[in-house]
């Protein structure tokens, strides 16, 4: 499943990126022209867009916005998304180890899950219950300070480690989340569920 919603997170993505472009971008080149001797000309460029959106583009973007309000809905009512706050948490139900999970993540334009309160870890433990599986949190040891931090290298404000976690003292350096939502320290080769945050 995270294939096809990766597919439309990369999609809205673009369609922000478009949005945002046509409010702010000076110029926009054109499609460059075929090449080779008799190759097309390519497309002239446009003018400059500030303030050129009108109430007809207008409309189109607030119809966009409502529309992609609808598919994330639908998603969700589909168990394959959470929102929680600002960010969608997304699962395909895979296991994997952390490296493979946290690429799945990012080549979705995101990351693994990062509980930063207590309503975002509790948005994560109901996928985790909802595939009876425990799953890789977004965080690791340091191996200078052997604390623990988010994927970014920021330390954690925010933890619910298990009693007398962590203790893996260097030799378990990923974290997993137990599905009565406690953390703990886990050896990063192990196969876990992947639960992005976008």
């Amino acid at each position: 499943m995270l294939s096809y919603l990766s597919y439309v997170l990369t999609a809205v993505a673009a369609l922000l990126v478009t949005c945002h472009a046509l409010c702010t971008c000076p110029e926009i080149p054109g499609i460059p022209g075929l090449p080779g001797r008799d190759g097309l000309k390519g497309q002239p460029r446009l003018p400059r867009l500030h303030g050129f959106l009108g109430t007809e583009r207008r409309n189109g973007l607030l119809n966009l916005n409502y529309q992609l309000s609808r598919l994330e809905g639908v998603l969700a009512l589909n168990g394959q998304i959470r929102r929680v706050g600002e960010k969608i948490l997304a699962s395909n139900g895979k296991e994997v180890n952390f490296e493979s999970a946290l690429e799945s993540c990012e080549g979705a334009g995101g990351t693994l899950a990062t509980p930063m309160n207590e309503e975002e870890n509790k948005a994560i433990l109901d996928i985790v219950k909802q595939y009876n599986r425990y799953a890789y949190l977004g965080i690791k040891e340091d191996e200078t300070s052997g604390q623990f931090k988010d994927i970014n290298g920021t330390p954690l404000n925010y933890t619910k480690w298990r009693q007398n976690e962590p203790n893996g003292k260097g030799r378990e350096n990923c974290v997993e989340m137990y599905s009565d939502g406690t953390w703990n320290d886990k050896k990063c080769d192990l196969n876990r569920l992947t639960i992005c945050e976008l």
